[in-house]
């Protein structure tokens, strides 16, 4: 009998970067993974490690999600470019003492951009301010903002700056998040990739790995 024989390599070193990625980014697909091989050289063909990656047996946890707002997402009601409009948002977590810690995310809509994750055990309207400031001497200064009503966000300091700087602040109606959706798609993922997978001992530790 004559059988044809495969003549693919076997990828071992591809194989092996791969299941130490997946070890590394739990919470990370196939997808993501072949960003980081093509960026270090080992793949090219998204295909390619997709097979790999069935082979290899690896899988992202799917984790029980809670029930979910039933509501419709709020459209971006001016032009689709950067800095169109930002998004802020507070996320909660503690360090392994029990004290409790937030993060500030700050998001752009159009993008998809993080553009800041601020972590500290408290954060006033005037440091959510100083944020900004950094933010748009960096970026340039965005048409809208949009956020909920916490009292950091509707702060007198907030007001006069917005005033101040000329910008539109948004605030969405009270327990409806869903007209706040990037930045709680994003807060969703950030949980999940970020702060379900990290042990943090103290807030510099928690600056460090949230950077």
């Amino acid at each position: 009998m004559i059988r044809y024989r495969s003549r693919r390599p076997d990828d071992a070193p591809l194989r092996e970067r791969m299941i130490e990625l997946a070890y590394e980014r739990r919470r990370f697909g196939y997808r993501r993974l072949h960003v980081i091989l093509k960026s270090e050289g080992l793949v090219v063909n998204r295909k390619k490690t997709e097979r790999l990656y069935r082979e290899e047996g690896l899988k992202v946890r799917r984790r029980r999600g809670r029930r979910r707002a039933i509501g419709t997402r709020a459209p971006i009601p001016i032009a689709a470019e950067p800095n169109a409009r930002w998004s802020l948002d507070f996320v909660h977590d503690q360090f392994s003492c029990g004290r409790r810690f937030r993060v500030l995310n700050i998001v752009d809509d159009v993008t998809q951009e993080c553009l800041g994750a601020i972590p500290d055990v408290s954060i006033s309207g005037r440091r959510v301010i100083r944020e900004l400031d950094r933010i748009i001497a960096r970026r340039g200064k965005p048409q809208m903002i949009v956020s909920d009503n916490g009292t950091e966000l509707t702060s007198n300091a907030v007001f006069g700056w917005t005033q101040d700087a000329g910008l539109q602040w948004h605030y969405i109606a009270p327990g409806k998040p869903t007209q706040n959706a990037f930045c709680e798609a994003f807060n969703g993922r950030f949980r999940d990739e970020c702060l379900n997978e990290n042990v943090f001992r103290d807030l510099g530790h928690a600056r460090h790995l949230i950077a």
